[in-house]
């Protein structure tokens, strides 16, 4: 009989995940998985960047090359975190990754042992649930209000609870409320912070899709002892199926990551950072983005006004000012697990939310994501989800 290893027991596949396959059915209203306007990717550009690549260095970008990543994406990205992020860093603070959940991956091994405590926010991002799990630490949430995570819960959470070895949270259109921090919130967390000297993965794969207000800090730019492990990725700026990242942090936290990747990876792919680099060198890449911003807009007024006008007074859902998601919480009644299933029947995909809480519990909340369906489809797809939540209700 095969043996698996204990960390196995605790482990299970991503509701995300599971339900990607039901994207490819034809017909199928998806407001499931995180994934951008397809309709937006720079296929064109990106095909002639692979040609310059291929015509001026093809054998290099065909080989192996270092574990921090192809020096000139890692320049740019510096320069680009220091003109949207504020966050002063050379190439060298700078690791390439193969997506940010390799990132997660490697924060958790980094500084988790077993039984060790990582504190997040509730609800949290589920893909960093199951990377953390693989460590086989406990989870400590703390509550979240319309601003996001309650620091006078932080610090009461700190002060009380032993063996906290990693902070994980996710300050800009958060995954999965689209919650967003004020600034005098990221003050008081980094306050906080310093006091305990525990390190911050700050997970910000959404900050440029802001289509509402003014743009706020990076925690990493208010970091003043190097305890904020900044990550980025490209994959909803420019297309996720080239699976690059970054980690940006201190020298001797950064040391770490790069053996974690030597161990788990040797590298990103070459080829794929060599391209996004020409990319960069040769288009408005904040041209793309403000396109991308456009629709999201777009269709995140059209998606909240249609739950606002179809959805039960009961229902309780947030209005982001940016990112992918809103975040829907049904009375405590209904179960979104059972109740998913009876939407895909309709063939209406989302994520249900029990699986963003660590600990197990909110059967009654869900994820829709509106990135990703064109506008007609989304009132289309929203106004049939509400039918199913007013038969449920009406049960």
């Amino acid at each position: 009989m095969v043996q698996f290893a204990d960390r196995m027991k605790d482990m299970k596949g991503s509701d995300i995940r599971d339900i990607l396959r039901f994207a490819a059915v034809p017909g199928m209203y998806y407001f499931a998985g995180g994934m951008p306007a397809p309709e937006l990717f720079p296929v064109q550009e990106m095909k002639a960047c692979a040609d310059l690549v291929m015509d001026e260095m093809g054998a290099s970008a065909m080989q192996y090359s270092s574990t921090e990543g192809y020096p000139r994406l890692r320049e740019q990205i510096a320069q680009r975190l220091a003109e949207k992020n504020n966050i002063h860093a050379d190439k060298d603070q700078i690791l390439i990754t193969s997506g940010s959940q390799q990132g997660l991956d490697y924060a958790g091994r980094v500084f988790l042992n077993e039984g060790d405590v990582v504190v997040m926010e509730s609800p949290s991002y589920l893909g960093a649930i199951n990377a953390f799990k693989t460590c086989q630490p406990r989870f400590v949430t703390v509550p979240t209000d319309e601003d996001g995570m309650i620091m006078e819960a932080l610090d009461q959470v700190l002060a009380t609870t032993p063996n906290v070895k990693m902070i994980y949270v996710i300050p800009d259109f958060q995954n999965p409320t689209g919650r967003t921090w004020p600034l005098e919130r990221r003050k008081q967390f980094m306050e906080i912070v310093n006091r305990y000297e525990i390190p911050v993965v700050e997970d910000n794969p959404y900050g440029e899709l802001r289509f509402d207000g003014a743009p706020l800090p990076a925690l990493k730019s208010l970091d003043t002892k190097e305890l904020i492990i900044y990550l980025g990725t490209f994959s909803k700026i420019l297309a996720p199926g080239y699976r690059l990242a970054w980690v940006c942090a201190g020298a001797e936290i950064l040391k770490k990551f790069n053996i974690m990747q030597q161990a788990a990876s040797l590298q990103a792919s070459t080829v794929s950072q060599m391209e996004t680099a020409k990319y960069l060198d040769t288009y408005s890449v904040d041209a793309h983005i403000a396109a991308i911003r456009e629709t999201y807009a777009r269709r995140c007024r059209l998606m909240v006004d249609t739950m606002a006008a179809t959805f039960p007074e009961a229902v309780r859902f947030t209005r982001p000012k940016g990112g992918l998601f809103t975040w829907a919480e049904l009375p405590a009644q209904i179960d979104t697990r059972v109740m998913a299933k009876q939407a895909l029947e309709k063939m209406v995909a989302y994520v249900p939310g029990a699986g963003f809480f660590p600990n197990g519990g909110n059967n009654h909340c869900l994820r829709l994501n509106y990135s990703n369906m064109p506008d007609e489809r989304i009132v289309d797809g929203i106004t049939i989800l509400a039918e199913v939540i007013k038969e449920n209700l009406a049960r």
